[in-house]
């Protein structure tokens, strides 16, 4: 297997939520919580492409500066700890002038941890390239050492912190997406301490005369994969599972709409509605629907007949139960009115008899009606049968 697939899934995941997000950080930059994801799944990825072993030789190549994906690499880390922290603080507290400056000690202390991962990267002398190895390799280099345990050090401090606030925040979470993203962010920080752990024990074997590079060449990558992976999924599960729940509700009920909506085109609108592609928003495109299919059933409204609706409705209710009888006696209904429409002669109105329930009886449950509509040979069976029955007992 090639050595970079391990960092190619993960960074491609990554990168896929980051280009999701984009359209809504254009919508909603000013938004502190979007701009704080963005800039989260924006540094996870980044740390993710530069430390792949092909990107830090093209990158070393390129700059002609041995070692400089070092500081790259380490400032995007110290940006996504800076990040996760500064999430779950605003997760878990409501907003206050309290919050703010914690955030903001938060990002200060980041980036003076940035500042001076460049300025011991500047101050070591580590003239021969490293792509594996670069944290052993130099574990006893002035500066270099320094430079190393900075990062190492920003980033364990910064994964027990986040695990200490998401463990004494958990029983108080009562959204079950919320909760399935600190499990998440709780993995995830857990696999950091690992990488952190293995890191610290090959460079401390190191100081003590000992070659346990493994540890760090072999061992720790793949924690660090499974961190950067698990923690933007921690942050994305909360904003995105409530969106797809509200998706595949919309995406069921716009599909369940379908047979009446087809049925009742031939009407066409009262007004000509803004066209809606596939691509529109599926919110858009349903509330589009509901309107034309209420439009349409308030032209219809003069040709339904109530005494056929009531008669189906009775002749259904054994077989269908009330909930369905109403759906197929409004099928029944539409159907009758479609052809009355489509003759121009409207139902007259029967004397002494008030219509069973207020308004056009088909729109009390649209979708129920175009369920019933979806079975065209059951509908047409039972208006069959009714209009059969009225004929009987008109001629008698």
């Amino acid at each position: 297997m090639s050595p970079q697939i391990p960092y190619a899934v993960p960074t491609v995941l990554l990168a896929t939520a980051l280009i999701a997000k984009l359209p809504t950080f254009v919508r909603a930059w000013r938004d502190p919580d979007v701009r704080a994801t963005t800039v989260l799944l924006t540094s996870a990825t980044a740390v993710l492409v530069v430390i792949t072993p092909a990107n830090i030789e093209r990158l070393n190549r390129l700059t002609g500066v041995p070692n400089i994906a070092s500081p790259w690499a380490y400032s995007f880390l110290t940006a996504f700890c800076a990040t996760g922290l500064t999430m779950i603080i605003r997760w878990r507290e409501e907003p206050s002038e309290r919050r703010s400056r914690r955030m903001r000690r938060i990002y200060w202390a980041y980036a003076g941890v940035v500042a001076a991962l460049w300025g011991t990267f500047l101050l070591a002398d580590a003239p021969e390239p490293r792509i594996y190895d670069l944290d052993t390799y130099y574990a006893n280099t002035p500066w270099m050492r320094e430079h190393i345990l900075l990062y190492l050090t920003a980033h364990m401090v910064s994964c027990l912190v986040a695990a200490w606030m998401l463990w004494k925040w958990f029983p108080q979470i009562g959204d079950r997406w919320l909760k399935a993203g600190v499990v998440f962010l709780q993995l995830g920080y857990a696999m950091g301490l690992l990488f952190d752990a293995a890191k610290y024990t090959a460079i401390g074997a190191r100081w003590a005369g000992t070659d346990w590079d493994g540890l760090s060449t072999h061992a720790a990558p793949p924690f660090a994969l499974l961190e950067a992976a698990l923690v933007a999924l921690g942050f994305l599960v909360p904003q995105l599972g409530p969106f797809l729940q509200r998706w595949v509700r919309d995406r069921r009920e716009h599909r369940r709409l379908r047979p009446l909506a087809r049925a009742v085109r031939v009407l066409g609108a009262a007004a000509a509605p803004a066209r809606l592609g596939f691509w529109s928003p599926l919110d858009l495109r349903l509330m589009q629907r509901r309107q034309h299919i209420h439009d349409a059933l308030r032209m219809l409204g003069p040709y339904v007949d109530q005494g056929l609706y009531d008669r189906a409705y009775a002749a259904a209710l054994t077989e269908h139960g009330e909930a369905g009888a109403h759906g197929a006696a409004g099928a029944v209904a539409v159907r009758a009115a479609l052809d009355a429409h489509r003759a121009g002669t409207p139902c007259a109105p029967r004397a002494g008899r008030a219509p069973s329930g207020p308004g056009n009886p088909v729109a009390h449950d649209i979708e129920a009606v175009s369920r019933a509509l979806a079975h065209p040979r059951t509908i047409d069976t039972l208006r069959r049968r009714v209009t059969s029955t009225e004929s009987r007992s008109a001629h008698v």
